[in-house]
């Protein structure tokens, strides 16, 4: 029974299997029928779509023949009237000069030669006219006193003699072509006499017929009446008839008219025009064309044409020579929408079929994204842990090293730690590197849009490399157009971050020479992003080998007197500049934009042909010898490409091996108005004394580009300047002799002779200070300059060198030289300007210090390290600030309460058990509960409530992160700003400016 069964189940499976194989191929069958059925009916809407489309395209085209012969006929019709009524008119004017000199005359001031001979010479204005002939009206009384006075007797057309008839008109005065007209009575033939009729009835112009002209061309007789008197336009025929005196006609050759007008017109080949005489519509002539009819019918058009004669009819017939042929495109076209058609079918099956394909990726591309996403978080944090983690021991060694310099050491000793404290600064520096290049990649690197002094900003990366560049002996200056904004907004750490990469690649690679940088607006400037010859990208910026890039000629028309790799950096380019400052070129004012072209060229050793394409890669060096001799990683030109793209410029270099390097780049910044800038954007100014406005300086400098930096830096400081580049100039512009003048300092004596150390030669110490002496006895000058000598040595070794009353230290910088000028000149300097060359950071009792903002101040200093704690503890105890220290969020909270004890609280972020941000959220709550609470218990507004009723306390993270998300989570819970780990005292002082300052404390 089981096997049986069995068997009949396996039966039945067998049965239901074969059953279901035979509706699918059944289905299938039915599939196959329909598909083919849609095929036939695709292919044959297609068909009937191809055959409608050609008859519509073919159609469109034969419309659109039409309408061309139709403006073609209607074209040349229009022309040949204008050109037929000029001729008339030619006529018309001809008429009235008989009228005028034959019967207005007496005698008649006009005879057959003078008719003949002034026809002749205006027959180019007839050009269309075989011949033009004037009859006179003669009565038969009059015939024989008519025919005495010409001499000859009155001939019909056939040149017989004329019958007795009422009037005549014989031909009087004639045009050369046609004298044999001449005695010939025009009113003897039948169609010149109903002509003629005609004429003088309607006083217009009248037509004949056309017939052949002695050229065989075929014309028409054109009549003018003259009349005695000048007639009213409504005048009877009886009035036109007895002021008649004569008739003037003209002979038009109509085949050459229309044949020149045809020839002048494009499209000539391709119609056939007719031209008829339709007076009697019964019996057409053919006035201009053929009368064989064409081979192949094809469209025509018919222009009715107006002559002037009322009485005559004319028309034009325009066809095409040949049948319009059908265009391409009405087979091309068809023929593409029917392939298309046929693809069609198959583009819907390959997109359905692909709709799956597209579902399942569209599925991966989303764990995909989740996964990027994770990874692109997991980064961030990662970035996050790296820098605090590094940060944090850092912060510890650096404080640590600063205060043991603080302390008594040997010399030796003092040697160790300052080496440690380098590296140290390095590593940190090295570490915001990659830190900076892995946020530009990851898209986290945001600018701050704050207001900045530009010009601070470079006197700062100029007292940086100072040292350096007189320890190698090289010019280093900068100088900025006087059209570039005092204030701007921008991102200031991020551009003195480009400036400092740039200068100190240039300080590092350049041993003689100089380093300049410039600043100009980008409409003054022609030192365009663009390098002069070939882009970097092709290797070799612009040489054919390294040979033809390297130079050895030495210019004198740079800033040291070193050929640049740039050509346009020279003295004539640079005076261009200049006067277009002078000259107040035109700006777009009215835009807050401000687009700055910053260079910064050296006379190093250039980057290598073959390096030059990688430059701006990250890590990437000319070779393995660069990091050995000179240090570096390779990274400081990558991140300042990617921060000068963020600023919305460009960066570029142009570099000659042994020659040099320019780097130039641009920066898109905004205006700021001093008014404009609010408590919320801070900006640290750096005010230049006001103390030498007024005073006028001479400076002795034979390189002009070297001088106009000077004289820059004397101008910041309100000191008018003249240059010579000598001193036997100098001393003829201070005694004046030799027509000498001080052109920009007016009638002014100046108080200060500054000298360039290589313009100084030798045993001048003696002979200068002579020979002012000499001029002060002779009374050439009241009162004698001080001398001042431009040096890039240490000024303490060179005055004891040279006798002068200073020695300026180079690089310039508008701080230090009023130091050095108050100094020399006995000056007093204002105590609101008692500042030092840092910007006022170390002085010590002055409000805007740090010593005189944390003097005597409570500062409560949480962190979870103890190391940090005793650094913290140390640089703001050192300070003049009381300072106290706990380890955790909570030890804060127990401490922190209303009313406080402290005036500034800072605070570490990443602590356990309760972080930063947890117990800065508590602390605004809690202030918050305490302002509602004063609020609500005195409503009057008394002052002691007006005291307490706001409390807050200022909270500064302490940092070591220097992600901007960190930054945005600080401000979100309620912290007034942050200072990265390890903190400077610049840095410092800004943070606590706005807290502790003296408006704070008031």
């Amino acid at each position: 029974m089981g096997v049986g069964g069995g068997g009949g189940g396996g039966g039945g499976g067998g049965r239901e299997a074969g059953e279901g194989e035979a509706a699918v191929r059944k289905r299938w069958r039915v599939k196959v029928r329909l598909s083919t059925a849609a095929v036939v009916v695709w292919v044959l809407a297609s068909a009937a779509l191809w055959a409608g489309l050609h008859w519509r395209f073919r159609r469109a085209a034969l419309h659109k023949a039409e309408e061309g012969l139709v403006c073609m006929c209607e074209e040349r019709a229009r022309m040949l009237q204008d050109q037929f009524a000029v001729s008339v008119n030619h006529v018309h004017a001809l008429a009235i000069l008989v009228a005028t000199f034959h019967y207005d005359k007496l005698p008649p001031a006009l005879d057959q030669d003078t008719f003949a001979a002034y026809a002749a010479r205006t027959s180019f204005e007839r050009p269309l006219l075989s011949g033009v002939a004037y009859a006179q009206r003669v009565v038969h009384t009059d015939r024989e006193s008519f025919e005495r006075q010409q001499g000859w007797i009155i001939k019909t057309m056939k040149h017989e003699p004329s019958s007795v008839q009422d009037e005549y008109a014989p031909v009087i005065y004639s045009q050369e072509t046609i004298s044999y007209i001449e005695g010939l009575d025009v009113m003897s033939g039948e169609e010149d006499r109903e002509n003629i009729l005609r004429a003088r009835a309607t006083g217009k112009a009248v037509l004949t017929s056309p017939f052949r002209l002695m050229s065989n061309h075929l014309g028409v007789v054109l009549t003018f009446p003259v009349y005695l008197v000048d007639l009213p336009e409504d005048a009877k025929v009886e009035d036109r008839v007895s002021a008649t005196a004569g008739y003037l006609g003209g002979a038009f050759d109509v085949e050459s008219l229309v044949e020149n007008l045809l020839r002048q017109l494009a499209g000539n080949q391709e119609l056939v025009v007719n031209v008829y005489d339709v007076t009697n519509h019964s019996n057409p002539l053919v006035m201009y064309g053929s009368e064989i009819p064409l081979a192949t019918p094809s469209p025509s058009h018919t222009c009715m044409l107006d002559f002037g004669d009322p009485f005559r009819k004319h028309h034009m017939i325009c066809r095409y020579r040949n049948k319009p042929h059908v265009p391409w495109s009405a087979i091309t076209t068809p023929s593409g929408v029917f392939v298309i058609c046929m693809l069609v079918g198959y583009i819907v099956y390959a997109a359905w079929s692909r709709y799956d394909n597209v579902k399942e990726d569209c599925r991966k591309m989303e764990e995909l994204k989740k996964r990027a996403e994770a990874a692109d978080i997991a980064k961030s944090q990662f970035l996050a842990t790296v820098s605090h983690e590094i940060r944090t021991p850092m912060n510890g060694v650096l404080g640590m090293l600063d205060m043991l310099l603080d302390t008594e050491l040997k010399s030796t000793q003092r040697d160790y730690a300052q080496t440690a404290q380098v590296c140290g600064k390095a590593l940190i520096s090295l570490i915001n590197e990659v830190l900076d290049r892995a946020k530009i990649e990851a898209g986290k690197l945001d600018l701050e849009s704050v207001p900045f002094d530009l010009r601070s900003i470079l006197d700062d990366v100029i007292s940086l490399f100072s040292s350096k560049s007189r320890e190698k002996g090289i010019e280093l200056a900068v100088y900025v157009s006087e059209k570039v904004p005092e204030i701007l907004l921008g991102d200031p750490g991020r551009f003195r971050q480009i400036i400092t990469n740039l200068v100190g690649n240039s300080i590092k690679f350049t041993e003689r020479g100089h380093i300049f940088v410039q600043v100009h607006l980008a409409d003054h400037s022609n030192l365009a992003t663009e390098a002069k010859i070939e882009p970097v990208a092709n290797g070799m910026n612009g040489h054919k080998d390294e040979g033809s890039a390297i130079s050895t000629s030495v210019t004198q028309n740079t800033l040291s007197g070193f050929e640049a790799a740039d050509s346009r950096n020279n003295w004539e380019n640079f005076n261009l500049l200049l006067s277009y400052e002078t000259n107040e070129m035109p700006y777009e004012s009215g835009s807050d934009k401000v687009t700055l072209v910053v260079s910064v060229e050296d006379t190093g050793i250039g980057i290598p042909l073959h390096a030059q394409g990688r430059v701006f890669t990250p890590f990437m060096q000319a070779d393995s010898s660069t990091s050995r001799n000179y240090g570096g990683t390779g990274i400081g030109l990558s991140i300042s490409k990617c921060l000068v793209e963020i600023m919305g410029g460009q960066i570029n270099f142009v570099s000659r091996p042994l020659v040099g390097s320019t780097f130039t780049f641009t920066a898109v910044l905004r205006r700021c108005d001093k008014n404009a800038i609010s408590d919320n954007k801070p900006v640290l100014l750096h005010p230049l004394p006001s103390s030498f406005k007024g005073l006028s300086a001479l400076l002795v400098d034979k390189r002009p580009v070297r001088a106009t930096v000077t004289k820059y830096h004397l101008q910041r400081l309100g000191i008018a300047s003249e240059v010579v580049s000598t001193t036997e100039l100098a001393l003829s512009v201070l005694s004046g002799r030799n027509g000498s003048s001080l052109t920009s300092m007016g009638k002014k004596q100046p108080c200060m002779l500054l000298i360039e150390s290589d313009s100084w030669g030798s045993q001048m110490d003696v002979s200068l200070h002579a020979r002012l002496q000499e001029m002060k006895q002779n009374g050439r000058t009241r009162l004698l300059p001080k001398v001042f000598l431009l040096s890039a040595a240490e000024s303490d070794k060179v005055k004891t060198i040279y006798l002068v009353d200073s020695v300026i230290a180079k690089p310039l910088k508008a701080s230090a030289l009023a130091a050095c000028l108050f100094q020399a000149l006995g000056i007093t300097q204002p105590s609101n300007e008692n500042r030092n060359d840092s910007g006022s950071l170390h002085g010590r009792d002055g409000s805007g210090s740090l010593h005189g903002l944390l003097l005597g101040k409570n500062i409560l200093v949480v962190d979870d390290n103890k190391v940090n704690l005793r650094v913290a503890a140390g640089t703001l105890k050192k300070y003049g600030a009381k300072v106290e220290c706990v380890e955790s969020g909570k030890h804060a909270l127990s401490l922190l309460q209303v009313p406080y004890k402290f005036d500034l609280c800072l605070m570490d972020i990443q602590m356990p058990e309760m972080d930063g941000f947890e117990a800065t959220r508590q602390i605004r709550a809690m202030e918050g509960k305490a302002n509602e609470q004063a609020d609500d218990g005195d409503d009057s507004g008394s002052e002691s409530t007006a005291k307490t009723a706001k409390w807050h306390l200022p909270i500064l993270a302490m940092t070591a992160d220097v992600i901007q998300a960190t930054h945005e989570e600080c401000t979100k819970c309620g912290m007034d700003g942050y200072v990265s780990k390890p903190f400077e005292e610049k840095q410092l002082f800004q943070a606590v400016q706005k807290f502790l300052g003296p408006s704070m404390s008031s």
